[in-house]
């Protein structure tokens, strides 16, 4: 068999098949050219049955003047296609490529009927009303980040945006970026992009769900969650909370070599950050009622994001090596780029893989997972440290592991490392005070503290208390709490000083991606 015909029958997505030229029915052919169209292109083969094998067609010089001739009359617009000529073995095939549209949505047109299809895996379906919207926007050069919004600008602020933009690239975010970068529209109105920048996003479908399960399931009946978060605001903001609450469930395994450490985190920070950074970027806004859901377990950490592939491939029929990278919010996307957090070019799935490798020696090393459907892409990251929880092990209250061994160095480390930290011996202790209830929502109380203080330093402890319908008393306790632990710190007067956080794990993320 040719190597090119080969190559085409094992691309489900972009390849299509037909055994004859159907001329009563050509509905049963055209809905794929239209498919094809309002995708990447594809290519159709007339005179491959069904289990692939090459029949060739009786009169394909004549098959191929009736395929031109219905795709002018029963397709709108009339998509761009190439008809061509191949034998076989003796056996004539026709191959109609149909290129990407530019025009799209392409209708199939015919029995009374006006209908857009799209390719989604190796099926054509009919377009549904979120595909026949983003068809549209593609249709007209727009897309979903790039829409104005009903919001105005002087509603909005933007503060965590200009601190992370100075943070990363050593200079203030000026006044006319805001239309430059696609913020705002010539009107002064904010685009979708802007509206998920900005802090207090009113955007409800661009939130993110944690949750730190106890147990392998959601049903394991062990006290079902143990930490669970709602995130909204600036997407920024969000990222840099969402990679804060995966490590603050996390736990590290470590061991004294020498004279240095050596530490295995649950979770690659680099691979877990790519993953939500993923999510947030590509995942689908239009689809409301939807979030980004993070679920921790004992033995994994599942990402969900609302929206498949921007193509409509199935990622777990693809190599994630190969994969190009595909923007469903360009505009997001160079965003993130221009302040470093993430590449314009590349698949991030490469990266999360890439992450991962460096710990291939490990028995417990499994390759992250990747699954998507119509509406969905799901990411599975494995737990590096789970298969030796059977070992025993030391558990400090900091989220960090020391596992044991015959040799007296590794039962003594723990002891070792705390006399030469007394904060973070006082830290052990001190935590080991407090009921795990406590525990749990100072943890909560401290994201809030964090984001809050992140988007108003001078902020009051009242101010505070209101926002987070606790009691001033208790935002107090809090605030004093984080500053014995050299988390934040006060500066300036009574009147017109305010709050700095000094936490290297929260404030370094920026430096660490």
């Amino acid at each position: 068999m040719d190597i090119e015909i080969s190559k085409l029958i094992g691309e489900a997505t972009a390849y299509d098949k037909k055994r004859l030229l159907e001329r009563n029915k050509p509905k049963s052919w055209l809905k794929s050219v239209s498919a094809f169209a309002n995708g990447d292109g594809g290519t159709l083969l007339f005179g491959i049955s069904d289990e692939n094998g090459i029949i060739g067609l009786v009169d394909a010089e004549k098959d191929a003047e009736d395929i031109s001739e219905a795709i002018k009359t029963k397709l709108d617009p009339v998509p761009a296609i190439n008809l061509e000529f191949r034998e076989i073995d003796g056996k004539k095939l026709v191959v109609l490529n149909v290129f990407a549209g530019q025009e799209t949505p392409y209708y199939y047109i015919g029995d009374k009927q006006r209908i857009a299809y799209v390719r989604i895996g190796n099926e054509t379906v009919v377009a549904d009303r979120l595909q026949l919207k983003n068809l549209v926007m593609k249709g007209s050069g727009r897309t979903y980040d790039s829409l104005s919004s009903s919001y105005k600008f002087e509603d909005m602020a933007f503060s965590k945006l200009k601190s992370v933009h100075y943070k990363r690239l050593k200079r203030s975010f000026e006044d006319g970026e805001f239309v430059s970068w696609g913020i705002i529209d010539e009107k002064g109105y904010l685009t979708n992009a802007g509206v998920l920048l900005a802090d207090e996003s009113p955007m409800r479908q661009s939130r993110i769900f944690c949750t730190r399960w106890n147990g392998l399931t959601m049903t394991s009946g062990l006290n079902e969650a143990v930490d669970d978060v709602e995130l909204e605001g600036c997407v920024i903001g969000q990222l840099q909370d969402a990679v804060s609450f995966v490590r603050n469930n996390s736990k590290k395994r470590w061991w004294k070599v020498d004279d240095y450490r050596e530490e295995l985190p649950d979770y690659p920070e680099r691979a877990v950050t790519e993953t939500i950074v993923n999510a947030i970027i590509h995942r689908d806004y239009m689809q409301m009622g939807s979030e980004i859901h993070i679920d921790m377990y004992d033995n994994r950490l599942e990402v969900y994001s609302p929206g498949g592939m921007v193509d409509g491939r199935f990622i777990q029929q693809l190599d994630p090596l190969t994969v190009p990278s595909k923007r469903r919010n360009p505009l997001l996307a160079d965003f993130f780029h221009r302040l470093g957090l993430m590449e314009r070019r590349g698949s991030g799935m490469k990266k999360i893989i890439e992450a991962y490798r460096q710990y291939e020696h490990l028995t417990s090393y499994h390759v992250p997972e990747f699954a998507s459907n119509i509406s969905e892409f799901h990411v599975t990251l494995w737990n590096l440290n789970f298969e030796d929880a059977a070992m025993g092990r030391i558990i400090s209250q900091n989220n960090e592991e020391v596992f044991a061994n015959d040799s007296p160095k590794f039962a003594n480390t723990l002891v070792e490392f705390a006399n030469d930290s007394p904060k973070f011996a006082n830290t052990l202790v001190e935590f080991a005070n407090d009921s795990p209830k406590f525990a749990k929502e100072f943890v909560k109380a401290t994201r809030r503290i964090y984001k809050l203080i992140s988007q108003n330093p001078q902020i009051k402890s009242v101010q505070m208390a209101e926002n987070m319908g606790l009691s001033p008393r208790q935002v107090q306790k809090y605030l004093r709490r984080l500053q014995d632990l050299h988390k934040i710190e006060r500066f300036g007067g009574r009147k017109t000083g305010g709050w700095k956080i000094i936490d290297e794990e929260y404030e370094g993320f920026f430096d660490r991606i």
